[in-house]
């Protein structure tokens, strides 16, 4: 991989009450992980989202908002924009709009993801109603990766769903994650 490529990619999933967690998540992150994150949250598809302004102010790492071709690098954060599907090609960005079904969005690009990255996946659902991500979340643990939950998400459905379908390797508060990534990077950095 080239130096700018990330070591891995953190796919974030939420819905209601996703604001809270995702600014929570990368307040708590440090700033050169050598990990690219990506949050997809649901966002009616007519909103002016801010999500991206919002989240610059609680980390130091680039936020953007993903666009079809744009190279996914490492220590940079990027938001799905509203009323689309995206997904991964390579180490680029693929963005369909209008998107094509309902709040399936985690969904599609988790699975997208395990196909891209196998081992070098994550998928982390926080706060949010309904199930999507679980199945997103299975296709990762499919191909190698590594799930999380939020332990104490504002609104529980979408993690309560993927944990009951098997699909989290862990449930942590969401202060504790970024020690949890650091310890799966070392352990794929020892590996031969």
């Amino acid at each position: 991989m080239g130096t700018s490529a990330p070591e891995f990619i953190v796919g974030i999933g939420g819905s209601a009450g996703g604001l809270v967690a995702y600014t929570a998540l990368l307040h708590a992150m440090p700033a050169k992980m050598g990990m690219a994150f990506v949050v997809v949250s649901h966002i009616l598809p007519t909103a002016n989202s801010q999500l991206a302004s919002i989240l610059s102010r609680h980390t130091s790492m680039p936020v953007m908002v993903a666009s079809t071709a744009m190279p996914i690098q490492r220590n940079h954060v990027y938001i799905c924009p509203p009323n689309a599907d995206l997904s991964i090609e390579g180490l680029a960005f693929k963005v369909v709009s209008p998107r094509v079904r309902g709040n399936v969005q985690i969904d599609g690009f988790f699975s997208s993801l395990a196909e891209a990255m196998e081992a070098r996946a994550i998928g982390i659902i926080v706060s949010g109603y309904a199930a999507d991500g679980t199945e997103g979340c299975k296709q990762i643990k499919a191909r190698g990766g590594t799930t999380f939950a939020d332990l104490a998400p504002e609104v529980n459905e979408m993690p309560l769903s993927a944990q009951a379908a098997g699909a989290i390797d862990f449930v942590l508060p969401l202060g504790k994650i970024p020690q949890a990534l650091r310890r799966l990077q070392r352990a794929q950095r020892s590996r031969p």
